[in-house]
């Protein structure tokens, strides 16, 4: 062989040889959040129990199995509540469309218990698609969980039964270990969830 074909050759290798390289360094690269604010470590939440739309007793342990996007809100929401559940649910389908095979739950906890029964719960949720649940419950039980993850919801301009309720518009994220993991910060768009959740979701 002569020289200039072996020159050619192993030049060849070299740049298959150093775009495999290029390529698996891509893969080993920790992709880098966006939004999403991630506890140094996960942490454990108080023992409740609330009621989810079917009637059934929702607690810590209904987390346990399965990632959760979690927002407390309420059915009488002019916008904050209905806008962010809708972003959620874009982020889920964009998520599932890309071929992700495990799609969080979206959980809305109302903080209006007085008037979201859970059969208003469930009428509610259900404009926004599978795998977005209701849960309302015992105002005692509702600041066990919230207190924890520094939740805060209070009523405001209050005449009878017509009034508001101010509440944060945190999304908080819980694992499958039904641990607080991390947080969504306002305002919400479908593309940040999208993006920060596969990465949140694959981690050890």
């Amino acid at each position: 062989m002569d020289s200039r074909k072996y020159f050619i050759i192993a030049t060849s290798i070299a740049a298959i040889a150093t775009g495999s390289w290029l390529s698996w360094q891509v893969l080993q690269t920790p992709q880098k959040l966006q939004t999403a604010t991630l506890l140094p470590a996960p942490a454990e939440l108080a023992e409740f129990s609330l009621i989810d739309q079917h009637g059934s007793v929702f607690s810590r342990d209904s987390f346990k199995g399965e990632w959760n996007l979690l927002f407390f809100g309420f059915t009488h929401c002019p916008d904050v509540c209905p806008l962010t559940l809708q972003v959620l649910a874009e982020a889920r389908q964009k998520m599932q469309a890309d071929g992700l095979d495990r799609l969080p739950r979206i959980v809305l906890i109302s903080v209006d218990p007085e008037r979201d029964s859970p059969e208003a719960m469930g009428h509610y949720v259900s404009h926004f698609g599978d795998g977005t649940f209701g849960v309302t419950g015992d105002l005692a039980e509702l600041r066990k969980l919230t207190s924890r993850l520094g939740i805060y919801f209070e009523k405001s301009g209050i005449d009878g039964d017509n009034y508001s309720v101010d509440h944060s518009a945190v999304v908080i994220v819980i694992d499958p270990d039904g641990r607080f993991a991390a947080l969504f910060g306002a305002p919400h768009h479908a593309e940040n969830f999208a993006h920060d959740l596969p990465i949140l979701m694959s981690r050890p």
